[in-house]
């Protein structure tokens, strides 16, 4: 079951999907927004390439976790991606994905043209991945494999 992370803005869709056992994110594209039937036509034509199941939409919170006009946006855009598509649509919170996103392309020294093309999926790469971790099963023990320390 693969789910597909959304960075959902004005101009562009940022979209990353996960891998077939839920643990990883990588990005996929950007969609360039047109209309509201476009936009849903091309992420249901993704869907299918990508045999997705679920989505995971970026809720844009204020930094004191309050929500504002485009948190109230994303809502309505989760409502209406899920009645047109038929999928479940989760939100989760996206604060600093932009910011990591940047930063991450900075640090590898991505030319600005190319930082431009790409931050969105990589804002919805971030965003599913730490939904990906939130959502990891447990072992047996209770921990997943990131709390194993042989060290002790």
């Amino acid at each position: 079951m693969r789910t597909f992370g959304l960075d959902y803005g004005t101009k562009t869709i940022g979209v990353a999907v996960s891998d077939g056992l839920g643990l990883t994110a990588q990005a996929v594209t950007t969609v360039r927004r047109t209309s509201l039937k476009g936009d849903l036509a091309e992420l249901s034509r993704l869907v299918k390439e990508h045999e997705v199941t679920r989505f995971v939409l970026g809720l844009p919170l204020n930094m004191n976790g309050t929500e504002g006009p485009r948190a109230e946006a994303s809502r309505k855009f989760a409502q209406v991606l899920e009645s047109a598509l038929g999928l479940p649509v989760e939100l989760w919170d996206e604060r600093l994905s932009t910011v990591a996103a940047q930063r991450t392309l900075l640090e590898a020294d991505v030319r600005r043209e190319k930082r431009r093309e790409v931050i969105d999926q990589l804002a919805a790469q971030f965003i599913l991945q730490g939904w990906l971790d939130a959502h990891r099963p447990k072992d047996e023990d209770g921990y997943d494999d990131d709390d194993y320390d042989p060290e002790g």
